[in-house]
């Protein structure tokens, strides 16, 4: 089996692939049975007439589904990898605990020397709503169930407007297509109830970003937890970076991990090479 490498992908990657698939011949260019990608340029899979797979190591693949050089008929796995999904529940988690018990708004009173505490309420009392419910978006919503929060999950089928209309905390895990992008926009967040919170964990392009901001100065939306953005890394002097309403994170929320995710890709590369089923193919129409 020959394996071309192409995108982010580090001598820690190489090592960890090698190790978790040592029967392949790996090389960087040139054709090859299967392409091994982390977000790669467009144009990387061109001229490549043998190519029967594309195994992305990212979870994401709008990128790369949008790259009009990607051969049609070949199929493309995406990164479903347990250990990220964990660490995905662990950010969020973190993020909903805080809005909830209102450290964010700690942390502000003491840079200004407040010691104001407020009242506490039960995990039970606080509705949170999960936008999608794929693998990343099950593990989560479990996760935060787990913790005593009311969950509600959004995907494809379901109305979204009266979800929204009953949500204290959105947490979005959407992944990017056509009838996702630009999602959060000033109606979504009308619709929310004043004092709600959102937490962005899918993609910088779900949010409409001057709505999201105008929605955080009048009050109607009390906080905001951004890990991704329209334009990264964040440029200096935007506004998220110092509204006392965003919390910034550097697009950390859940990092792949190459020990994990390596395996993950190992046993789809022999599961193809046997003639067995290919886990978690994307569907091109739906983006995902």
């Amino acid at each position: 089996m020959k394996v071309r490498l192409a995108g982010e992908i580090d001598a820690r990657w190489r090592q960890e692939l090698a190790a978790a698939l040592p029967e392949a011949r790996w090389c960087d260019d040139g054709d090859a049975d299967v392409a091994v990608v982390a977000n790669p340029p467009p144009g990387a899979l061109a001229g490549m007439p043998s190519l029967a797979l594309v195994q992305s190591l990212w979870a994401g693949v709008d990128r790369l589904l949008a790259d009009p050089t990607l051969p049609p008929g070949v199929p493309v796995a995406r990164m479903v990898d347990p250990v990220m999904n964990a660490a995905m529940a662990e950010t969020a988690s973190w993020a909903v605990l805080a809005l909830h018990r209102g450290f964010f708004d700690y942390a502000a009173r003491q840079r200004e020397g407040l010691w104001r505490p407020h009242a506490q309420r039960r995990a039970d009392e606080v509705p949170v709503l999960v936008l999608g419910r794929g693998e990343m978006g099950g593990t989560v919503g479990a996760r935060l169930a787990a913790l005593g929060y009311r969950v509600e999950h959004w995907h494809r089928g379901r109305e979204l407007a009266p979800l929204l209309a009953a949500a204290e905390i959105v947490v979005n895990l959407l992944p990017l297509t056509p009838a996702t992008r630009d999602l959060i926009d000033a109606r979504f967040l009308a619709a929310l109830p004043a004092g709600a919170s959102l937490v962005n964990l899918g993609r910088g392009t779900h949010v409409v970003e001057p709505d999201l901001l105008a929605a955080l100065d009048t009050g109607r939306l009390h906080h905001a937890v951004l890990d991704v953005f329209r334009q990264e890394p964040l440029p200096a002097g935007h506004a998220f970076w110092a509204h006392p309403r965003v919390t910034v994170l550097p697009h950390a929320a859940a990092a792949t991990d190459p020990r994990s995710a390596s395996r993950v890709a190992a046993a789809n590369l022999r599961a193809w090479r046997d003639g067995r089923p290919v886990a978690h193919l994307v569907d091109r129409g739906r983006g995902y």
